[in-house]
């Protein structure tokens, strides 16, 4: 990498690759480089997606380059049940780990998967990894487990073997914390509609009947010609199907 730092120096042209941009950015951060760090943040900030996202996210998570984290995150939180199976995911540390399992974005329709993507991280490496399960279980929502799921948790193998996380679900159930259900375990419904689509209304409103909330987005009429129907995908992608 320094080859490529030194190229840049003399001939001021910097080549940023997928497989390169990293170790780029270390040595670039350790010359206090700031031209070819913006660069390569901004080259894997433009390069987030669900193929690259995990690595990515742990290499932003290390140097503090939140916006990529952030966005990593979302693409994380939003596959999680994919993300759960792949090799990268247990390689996350301890404390990404936490963090990724942590948030109410995170995609799952029950509070079990994310037991079991636990239990796939601790078993990658279960001599080293067996002592942080009563810190990750704080993580996991055991109101939103039935007593059936909870029951089967303290018997399984990992928490038999621990004492300690054996307390905390006993000690976090009898306290019974009520924590909000994750993303994937509520659905809302849109309802898009343009009024008097004909008489020139430039104004289509989404509103959300389970809340009673609805807001207005405006456009140029030359930009949207009129339309027949609108769906919305599972990624909330928004369609428009026009004549």
């Amino acid at each position: 990498m320094f080859g490529e730092i030194l190229s840049y120096i003399y001939s001021g042209t910097l080549h940023v690759s997928l497989d390169k941009v990293q170790p780029l950015y270390q040595a670039a951060d350790l010359l206090q480089l700031d031209y070819v760090r913006d660069t390569c943040s901004s080259y894997m900030f433009m390069n987030v997606e669900r193929s690259t996202c995990v690595d990515l996210y742990k290499f932003a998570d290390v140097f503090s380059l939140d916006s990529i984290r952030k966005t990593c995150l979302k693409l994380i939180h939003r596959h999680f049940v994919e993300f759960s199976f792949n090799e990268e995911f247990c390689s996350l540390s301890v404390n990404q780990l936490a963090e990724i399992i942590s948030q109410d974005e995170l995609d799952v329709k029950e509070e079990t998967t994310v037991w079991e993507a636990v239990v796939r991280w601790v078993q990658h490496s279960r001599e080293d990894r067996l002592h942080h399960l009563p810190s990750i279980l704080s993580q996991i929502r055991f109101n939103l487990l039935t007593s059936d799921d909870t029951a089967a948790i303290l018997e399984h193998p990992l928490v038999r073997k621990d004492p300690g996380s054996s307390a905390f679900i006993r000690d976090v159930v009898q306290k019974s914390p009520n924590l909000k259900p994750r993303h994937g375990m509520t659905t809302e419904m849109a309802l898009l509609f343009n009024l008097n689509p004909h008489k020139g209304t430039n104004e289509i409103f989404f509103m959300n009947p389970r809340e009673g909330k609805y807001i207005s987005c405006s456009y140029e009429p030359e930009d949207l010609p009129y339309f027949l129907d609108m769906t919305v995908t599972s990624d909330n992608d928004i369609f428009l199907f026009i004549y």
